[in-house]
């Protein structure tokens, strides 16, 4: 079974990933200057105490120099302080490196994110790309802030112990070094555990991030069909898995430190036996083994650490490369950057209003010609789809032709699948075609910047989206709405009394999703924001589903004035709220099958009519059973 890409944990050392990671630290020189000074000082007071040590064994005790005990005794404490405020100031000044460029990265990653195409968002899902702006930005913290950074100051102290060992005396240095081989062969063994440990780790949250998402996302069919205890054993077995992983990974701890304890004993043993003959001989002085103790314990002491800090750039080095990944994900293309067309460029300042504001009163004009599309070529390029005929996609639309022009209104019929909402979602440019042309005011969208083209409509969708705010927000999601453009927009549609309704008025903030308004409330909202904006192009798939019949017909009263100058697309399954649309469209398997107006169509007696008798026949039946 091929690796997943969580599962995947990449080189312990990747120079081109901490290139990348550099430019992130570099606004941040001074913080990183600050914290290795005081690393630095740090390492140099760790060799005071044993030399203070030496000192007064070898000097002080045999002169019977109270003085020099004291002057030893506050050096000693002095160094202490130094090192104690060193510590402090390495602390702050890591933790705010950490956490400013993982306040950059983030904020990075998520715009980036709000650029990718819609297509990556079918293929990923949420929980994993939450990992991503989480726990591998975490990942990434622990590098900054115990990382590399500490890394080197015990690199340091490592170097800075070992020559004034081997300069006071290199031959008890080589009995302490002794042991050094098998400290290797353990952490090295330990890396490698703890790394596929931790490849475990981070799947298993991965898996547990996706499965939490999707099930909270979806609560009210998970209580709906009774399948609360189902899910929870489910979720049980993932979140017992990375207890698992995690226990695992604590064993791998809890026999590395005990063994470097026992192999620090061993030194301190060996550096014992190799001094004790020559303090009888004389050829050494107790202060001399005293001190060397000392500076044993404190030479394992950043070893040990090292090979811990060797794990976290380790793990930062895979989600980093994950972090980069993501970042490295082509977005959705924003159009020409330079050389926008002519027909929908701005003016010269001096001409007044941009075309495109002008446009929101006149309308556009908005053409299909030949369009084929397929959801599983989404990713493919046009060319590549040509190159590739052997393998034919299931077409989702094929050969679909209209032209809707400014002030028109064009609604699009037919069975579920039949292709309506594609046309809508390649209109707004989610995906593009893998054949055929679409245009707006006669200029193919792939030449048109995205915002540019997004900033001419309107849309209402069927699946209402409310973000957890106030009410005025969620209208004016556009920041150059005033609003007096909001309560206008409100009006229009009806939805300035269910807004004076609430005890806050616009000024409410509703749940997650709008979730504390019924569902009618929430489309009338997303009605007012689609207007809001005095779009040039209304979008409106299934817009007045989920609203009853009184305040459908106040929709479609203001909608009647609303479309006046405006050009208007409408998808709908009741075809009561299109008949007085200029064109129909009939789709039936992605194709244009009937077009016309209503009376044409019915006129046809093709699928039209026999949509449209259906409904009328069970709209009869609803009103005989009712009364």
């Amino acid at each position: 079974m091929a690796l997943h890409e969580d599962d995947v944990v990449g080189k312990v050392y990747d120079s081109r990933l901490v290139r990348r990671l550099l430019v992130y630290v570099r606004p941040y020189k001074s913080l990183v200057g600050s914290a290795l000074v005081c690393l630095l000082i740090d390492g140099l007071m760790q060799l005071v105490g044993p030399m203070m040590t030496q000192r007064v064994i070898d000097v002080a005790l045999p002169k019977h120099d109270l003085g020099l005990v004291w002057n030893s005794a506050l050096l000693l404490t002095a160094s202490l302080v130094v090192a104690f405020f060193c510590q402090y100031g390495e602390t702050i000044l890591t933790a705010l490196l950490g956490q400013r460029v993982m306040r950059d990265l983030r904020r990075d990653l998520f715009g980036h994110v709000q650029q990718l195409p819609v297509v990556f968002f079918d293929r990923n899902p949420v929980g994993r790309l939450v990992t991503r702006l989480t726990s591998d930005i975490e990942a990434l913290n622990e590098l900054f802030t115990a990382g590399v950074v500490a890394g080197l100051g015990d690199l340091f102290t490592l170097l800075a112990i070992s020559a004034l060992m081997l300069i006071v005396d290199w031959r008890l240095a080589l009995a302490s070094f002794g042991v050094i081989p098998f400290v290797y062969w353990i952490s090295h063994v330990f890396r490698a555990k703890v790394r596929e440990s931790y490849r475990d780790v981070r799947t298993r949250l991965a898996r547990i991030n996706s499965y939490l998402q999707e099930r909270i996302t979806g609560m009210r069919i998970v209580q709906l069909f009774g399948r609360e205890t189902t899910e929870a054993q489910r979720f049980d077995k993932l979140n017992h898995d990375h207890l698992d992983a995690n226990l695992q990974s604590i064993t791998y701890y809890a026999l590395y430190f005990p063994a470097i304890e026992v192999l620090t004993s061993i030194a301190l043993a060996s550096l014992i036996v190799a001094g004790a003959h020559r303090v009888e001989i004389g050829s050494l002085t107790v202060g001399t083994v005293a001190a060397f103790l000392q500076l044993v314990r404190r030479f394992f002491q950043p070893l040990q650490d090292l090979s811990d800090k060797f794990n976290t750039l380790q793990q930062a080095m895979a989600a980093s490369e994950r972090v980069f990944r993501l970042l490295d994900t082509e977005p959705a293309d924003l159009g020409a950057v330079a050389g926008v067309p002519a027909a929908l460029a701005s003016p010269p300042p001096e001409a007044g209003v941009p075309v495109l504001r002008r446009a929101a009163t006149r309308g556009v004009t908005v053409e299909f010609d030949d369009v084929w599309f397929a959801y599983d070529m989404a990713h493919v390029a046009r060319d590549e789809a040509h190159a590739n005929q052997s393998a034919e996609p299931e077409w989702v639309l094929k050969g679909v032709s209209f032209r809707v022009e400014p002030g028109r209104t064009l609604a699009l019929v037919g069975h579920t699948g039949a292709g309506k909402t594609t046309i809508i979602n390649l209109l707004l440019r989610f995906y593009d075609p893998q054949r055929g042309r679409i245009s707006v005011n006669g200029v193919d969208v792939r030449d048109i910047p995205v915002s540019e083209l997004r900033s001419l409509i309107g849309y209402v969708q069927q699946d209402i989206f409310l973000f957890a705010g106030d009410v005025l927000s969620n209208i004016r999601l556009s920041n150059s709405i005033g609003e007096e453009q909001v309560a206008a927009a409100a009006a229009r549609v009806g939805a300035d009394r269910i807004i004076r309704r609430l005890p806050h008025g616009y000024n409410q903030v509703l749940g997650e999703r709008g979730a504390s308004i019924s569902v009618g409330e929430r489309q009338l909202l997303s009605f007012a924001r689609a207007i809001a904006a005095d779009p040039a192009l209304l979008v409106l798939d299934e817009a007045t589903s989920a609203v009853d019949s009184e305040i459908e017909a106040e929709i479609q009263r203001a909608l009647s004035v609303l479309m006046q100058g405006r050009t208007t697309i409408a998808v709908a399954h009741r075809l009561s709220t299109i008949i007085d649309s200029d064109e129909i469209l009939v789709l039936h398997h992605g194709q244009v099958r009937e077009r016309g107006t209503h009376r044409q169509l019915l006129a046809k007696r093709g699928l039209y009519e026999r949509l449209y008798r259906l409904q009328a026949g069970a709209a009869s039946e609803a009103l005989q059973a009712g009364a």
